[in-house]
């Protein structure tokens, strides 16, 4: 390990991961790779993790040499991928980047030293947008995490949170491993996003007899944003997609411990904001009233993601019953079926799960 710190060589060894699934995005990838080579305390490997795609495969294994390139052997997504990754890494420490950030030269050092701490169990840093245009003048920043980044709101120096994001986020190889890592089936599919990265954070937090995780704002990379995600259509189908993933974490855990922070952060933090624009519309600030506009619809289609994946939930779980009923009247139900499995994941997820208080996805 480089010991540009003073306190590099008691640190742990760690891995960079970083999933890859586009070849669009390949300029983006490299800038990534770039910037983990550039840190001040060196990682032991970079492991890239090509998402069921030959062609982005064959030009990272050519045109990257020293970095560990592997297919994902998992099923498509983020989650298989960072799986694959954990699975073929030799670090203490699992780093996980994703392929369109570029972490500050300081980042690695920043999180890795919270582990001289044995109650922390992960890390995660800032994410700043760094947009491909401009940023929108209606788009409040309370909502920036619709964009993956931190919002305004979350703390200002390094605090114990509920979790973090997979798009910065350190972890104990241990704990990983003992949690099963990602969630099979439960992530992001190219543009479609789940909070696999919270549903982990939960898990690995109840494990054994639990721990922390912090949120170091030094620790910064900046997410590119590309014109696509600048849109209002987007910013609404980012929050409906967010309403569906956290339906999907109470079906997994229960409210009480999958939305807490959510209900907090509509309690308190955007009612502070639709006041700043109120302030903002009385002196003339056009943008101020945009701002609380998409406040309002943002956290209207979250909620009616949230309601109508929730609904369909819960009708499938009372039918499930007659279901089964039906099937045994002309054989015995396997063990295999679904309801049975949801039902055995469900259970072992109660049982792990302690919330140890922070920021919502």
């Amino acid at each position: 390990m480089d010991t540009h710190s003073t306190d590099a060589v008691s640190l742990p060894a760690v891995s960079v991961i970083i999933p890859a699934f586009s070849s669009d995005r390949w300029d983006g990838l490299r800038q990534t790779v770039a910037s983990v080579r550039a840190q001040t305390v060196q990682a032991v490997e970079t492991v890239v993790v090509i998402d069921h795609n030959p062609e982005l495969m064959a030009k990272a294994v050519r045109e990257m040499p020293g970095i560990t390139v592997v297919a994902n052997a998992g099923i498509r997504g983020a989650s298989g991928a960072r799986n694959t990754g954990a699975a073929v890494s030799r670090g203490e420490v699992l780093a996980f980047l994703d392929d369109d950030v570029i972490a500050c030269p300081s980042w690695l050092e920043s999180v890795v030293s919270h582990f001289k701490n044995p109650a922390v169990v992960g890390v995660g840093g800032r994410l700043e947008p760094l947009w491909q245009t401009h940023r929108p003048r209606w788009f409040p920043p309370e909502f920036d995490w619709a964009v993956g980044c931190s919002y305004l709101g979350m703390p200002e120096s390094a605090t114990p949170v509920r979790n973090v994001w997979s798009g910065n986020m350190v972890i104990r190889r241990t704990v990983f491993n003992a949690v099963d890592g990602f969630r099979k089936g439960f992530g992001k599919v190219d543009s479609r996003s789940r909070p696999e990265d919270t549903d982990l954070c939960l898990r690995a937090a109840g494990y054994d007899d639990g721990g922390i995780w912090i949120y170091e704002p030094g620790a910064i990379v900046s997410h590119r944003i590309p014109v696509g995600r600048s849109t209002f259509h987007y910013f609404l189908r980012r929050c409906y997609y967010e309403g569906q993933g956290k339906a999907a974490l109470v079906s997994f855990n229960g409210g009480t411990e999958s939305i807490a922070e959510e209900r907090r952060y509509t309690r308190r933090i955007l009612p502070y904001a639709i006041k700043r624009g109120i302030r903002e519309t009385a002196r003339g600030e056009a943008s101020g009233m945009a701002r609380n506009f998409a406040i309002v619809a943002g956290l209207s289609f979250a909620a009616a993601g949230f309601f109508v994946d929730y609904l369909v939930e819960n009708i499938m779980a009372r039918n499930k019953p007659a279901m089964a009923r039906s099937t045994d009247t002309e054989q015995e139900v396997p063990r295999s079926t679904p309801w049975h499995s949801d039902s055995n994941v469900r259970a072992e997820y109660q049982n792990t799960v302690r919330r140890k208080g922070g920021e919502p996805r």
